[in-house]
């Protein structure tokens, strides 16, 4: 039997991907909570350059960064595949993962941590962004087809977290006049059982997210 352990934070979209794809998969695991404001010796260990969660322990060897993590797990556990076999829909893929992460989420969270004379250029961008997101999504169920793929679990920060910022913000970004069909695949997504069971308290999140804006004067 493999030895499976996860280091991640109850907050964090990037753990709660590598859950997902573990669940998605039928692997049991064990979960370790890091306080990342008092690093553990185990993460210092295990993820010594990024210091950062999700860390997964397979048979005591450790991967880190949750995009490769989740390509790790794909060829590890076959059943279920969140990746195409066609390798230039694999790549597309890739290609669109790698935009949420580079692109899309460092544009939202640019509109929460700039200056207010800066802050209408902020959400331009990230609306151009996300209308390229929504673009792509087009008429499919999911951005994997018909089943949650690895862009969808890449996502999660856009299906869930961006909602609790919103409302612990007071900014609206995503509404269904705005992005009608990303906000289709928002309430199919958060509905889908394997995403359901690995988000974190929605009313422990915007807390959470309220005490960070407060702690640092973010009005909107």
């Amino acid at each position: 039997m493999a030895e499976v352990k996860l280091l991640g934070a109850w907050g964090s979209p990037f753990s709660r991907r590598v859950e997902m794809a573990l669940k998605l998969k039928g692997v049991e695991y064990e979960y370790i909570e890091e306080d990342l404001g008092n690093k553990s010796p185990l993460l210092l260990k295990y993820n010594p350059i990024h210091k950062k969660v999700p860390v997964l322990l397979h048979n005591g060897k450790p991967i880190a960064e949750s995009l490769v993590i989740l390509e790790y797990i794909d060829e590890t556990w076959k059943t279920n595949p969140i990746l195409p076999d066609d390798p230039y829909d694999k790549a597309m893929a890739r290609f669109w993962a790698k935009f949420l992460d580079d692109t899309c989420m460092p544009a939202i969270w640019q509109i929460m941590w700039s200056k207010e004379n800066q802050r209408e250029k902020a959400i331009e961008e990230a609306i151009q962004h996300l209308k390229t997101l929504e673009n792509e999504l087009k008429d499919k169920r999911f951005f994997g087809g018909e089943t949650i793929g690895l862009v969808d679990i890449a996502a999660n920060f856009i299906g869930f977290w961006l909602g609790a910022v919103q409302e612990a913000s007071g900014m609206e970004l995503v509404n269904k006049e705005r992005f009608p069909v990303l906000c289709r695949w928002i309430d199919e997504y958060v509905n889908c059982s394997v995403v359901k069971q690995n988000l974190p308290p929605r009313d422990k999140l915007i807390a959470f997210l309220q005490s960070r804006f407060s702690a640092s004067s973010w009005k909107y």
